[in-house]
């Protein structure tokens, strides 16, 4: 008896009995899984693929098929996924193919199944079954993978504090993250699924968006569409928005463009920022920032207020003592003339001048600091005559008790120094409420410092509030400026080199300011003295000029003051000519030459400056002087350098004549160079 070959035997079958096979395999597959949902509900289509490839694999590799045909079921593994097979219905599915070949082939050969075939039949079954549950598996494990990974990502971007947009190219929103839709107020389907210049315009109008300046914001504002358009990053834009529950919201928002791999613009990324805490910090700050200025500016103007309301009392008694000279010098003139009352009348004039200089000197308004060598007890002194009126007259007053060892000076400016004394003066005031004494001591600290302490009667501070004084920051409810003025003081202080405290009295109640400070060395006897600044004069240069001056051009509006300007400058020898008008000076000027020309600073039309750049093109060798009774240190270098010297009223007829009478060289001008009286180079102290 001829032995058998299952592969040929099984083979045969197939060929003719494979729509058989596939029909009886999908009956009974119906009935195993016919929870399964299959698209189509074609159960035949796939099995039908397999039958078919199992029996051309027999046909055709004879052995090779049982090792071949588990690849062809690999796919089969993998399709079942997609169809939402579960592993066990899979199992099931061949489970009914081993049935349906075993029958089959039962039939044909009169119910009888040799060993060998049956055994070929169960191995390339469960061959493929191992083959399409690894497919199946590895699927499986690859979704639970990417269902984590989709799932953590998901819940970061839930949660995070921000929020990412999408945008394609032509500017459709095509994904945002929920923390969008929380930042916005405003939901999500707003903001998703149509171009911005459609969807977010009104949703920009409902939040009432709007830059940090105030300016509404637009949709060609937001950083994606910027950048879309710029082709390029985006980068701090901020928004105020209203959320429709109320409170405003500070975002700060960026965006990057994305591009594919060859190189085409994408889209673009846009990112949401909560920064409303940072944004109201920062308006914090401004706002006391603010505040620290008005109150410095504040406390700097009235302390101004009060020195000028005192000087301008003494001002006013001294003028009116000058004033009452003047008239007597003039009655007794009128009644007979005597050489002394001219020269007592002159001292007078002069000492008005010096008391308007005075005037002057103190309104002028200094942007800068100007460093001198301050003595510390003098200047406690100015300040508490200055602070006397605020301390005195009050329904409970304040007196000053002075303690003053005389430590010698320190490097800082006078008025500043001295507006610090009177300010830490009413700030120990101000913590009296019932009145009291103040002591002020000074003392030397060692050959390098000393110390400037004010003393109050006031209830000590407690350890907290101490620390706290000087932030200027703090808000005291009993006096809410102390602590501001108080940070500008301190940071005057270092700005000297020093250190401003506050410490509790050692025994009883009260408090005590400390003001510590380097002192000014001072040299030792055997140490050379260097010249004072005020001896080191630059030489004056050469005045711009071909001869001696003869011809004189007054320009003057006031008809008084230009007629006896000419009149004393006639009787000096100098041929003098008057305009009134700057246009009219221009047209003596370019009519006659003229060796100098005394000009007055303020004129209706042209000013004095002006006037002098206009001369000074047309004669560059000529002597020009400002002649005026403003204070000139707010005028600039520039119009500083057009004049050879400028003149204060009232003026000194001795020195003007000093300056007309120089002359291009020689011997005399050397000399007269070198006298205290000629003027000096043009500058901010150039001044007579």
């Amino acid at each position: 008896m001829a032995r058998l070959d299952p592969i040929e035997a099984l083979s045969e079958l197939l060929q003719g009995e494979q729509e058989r096979v596939t029909r009886l395999w999908a009956k009974r597959l119906r009935a195993e899984v016919y929870e399964v949902e299959i698209p189509g509900r074609d159960l035949r289509a796939p099995l039908r693929r397999l039958v078919g490839e199992m029996a051309r694999l027999l046909k055709d590799r004879g052995e090779d098929a049982v090792r071949l045909w588990p690849e062809v079921a690999r796919s089969h593994g993998a399709d079942r996924y997609t169809q939402n097979f579960e592993s066990e219905d899979l199992t099931r599915e061949f489970k009914s193919l081993e049935e349906v070949l075993l029958h089959v082939y039962a039939r044909h050969h009169g119910g009888l199944i040799e060993p060998e075939v049956a055994g070929l039949i169960a191995e390339l079954v469960w061959e493929g079954d191992a083959a399409a549950q690894a497919s199946y598996a590895r699927i499986l494990k690859t979704e639970e993978v990417r269902f984590r990974e989709a799932a953590v990502m998901e819940s970061v971007l839930n949660h995070v504090d921000v929020g990412i947009l999408l945008a394609e190219v032509d500017g459709t929103v095509s994904f945002a993250t929920p923390p969008v839709s929380r930042l916005m107020g405003v939901p999500m389907r707003a903001v998703v699924g149509g171009r911005a210049v459609n969807t977010l315009a009104p949703v920009l109008t409902q939040v009432n968006a709007r830059h940090a300046s105030g300016e509404p914001f637009k949709v060609a504002d937001m950083p994606f569409v910027r950048a879309l358009k710029e082709q390029g990053p985006v980068r701090g834009v901020m928004m105020v928005v209203e959320r429709p529950g109320g409170g405003e919201v500070t975002l700060e928002m960026s965006a990057t463009p994305v591009w594919e791999e060859e190189g085409e613009l994408a889209g673009a990324i846009q990112t949401f920022t909560d920064r409303t805490e940072s944004a109201n910090k920062t308006k914090a700050l401004e706002s006391a920032y603010g505040e620290l200025r008005r109150l410095q500016g504040r406390l700097l103007q009235r302390t101004r207020q009060q020195a000028l309301g005192q000087l301008a009392g003494g001002a006013a008694h001294a003028l009116n003592n000058f004033l009452n000279v003047l008239r007597l010098r003039i009655t007794l003139l009128q009644r007979e003339y005597k050489p002394e009352h001219l020269d007592a009348l002159d001292k007078t004039v002069q000492q008005i001048g010096e008391l308007v200089a005075r005037l002057q000197e103190f309104n002028v308004q200094r942007t800068e600091e100007r460093p001198v060598d301050v003595k510390v007890d003098q200047t406690v002194r100015e300040s508490l005559e200055l602070a006397r009126g605020e301390l005195e007259q009050r329904e409970h007053p304040v007196y000053v008790e002075l303690d003053l060892h005389d430590p010698g000076a320190v490097r800082a400016d006078a008025a500043f120094f001295r507006e610090l004394v009177v300010n830490l003066l009413l700030a120990a005031r101000d913590r009296m409420e019932e009145g009291g004494h103040l002591k002020v001591t000074t003392r030397e600290e060692g050959p390098a410092w000393l110390s400037l302490r004010i003393q109050d009667q006031g209830p000590s501070y407690a350890s907290e509030e101490l620390s706290h004084l000087f932030d200027p920051l703090r808000r005291d409810p009993g006096a809410p400026q102390l602590s501001l003025y108080l940070a500008v003081a301190r940071a005057q202080v270092q700005r000297w080199g020093g250190e401003l405290t506050a410490e509790n009295v050692s025994s009883g109640s009260g408090a005590t300011f400390v003001v510590r400070l380097p002192r000014v060395r001072v040299p030792s006897p055997n140490e050379p003295t260097p010249p004072p600044e005020s001896v080191t004069r630059p030489p004056v240069s050469a005045p711009r000029r071909f001869q001696q001056t003869r011809r004189v051009l007054v320009v003057d509006d006031d008809l008084d003051n230009a007629r006896m300007m000419a009149e004393v400058l006639g009787e000096e020898g100098y041929e003098v000519q008057v305009a009134h008008d700057p246009t009219v000076a221009l047209g003596m000027w370019d009519r006659r030459r003229y060796d100098a020309a005394l000009l007055d600073a303020v004129m209706p039309e042209m000013s004095g400056w002006e006037l002098a750049r206009e001369l000074r093109e047309k004669s560059p060798q000529a002597l020009l002087a400002i002649v005026t009774g403003m204070d000139v240190r707010g005028q600039n270098r520039a119009n500083l350098a057009l004049v050879d010297a400028v003149f204060r009223k009232p003026i000194d007829v001795g020195a003007l004549d000093d300056f007309l009478a120089q002359t291009d060289g020689g011997e005399e001008d050397e000399d007269a160079s070198s006298d205290e009286e000629a003027p000096a180079s043009p500058g901010p102290d150039s001044q007579h």
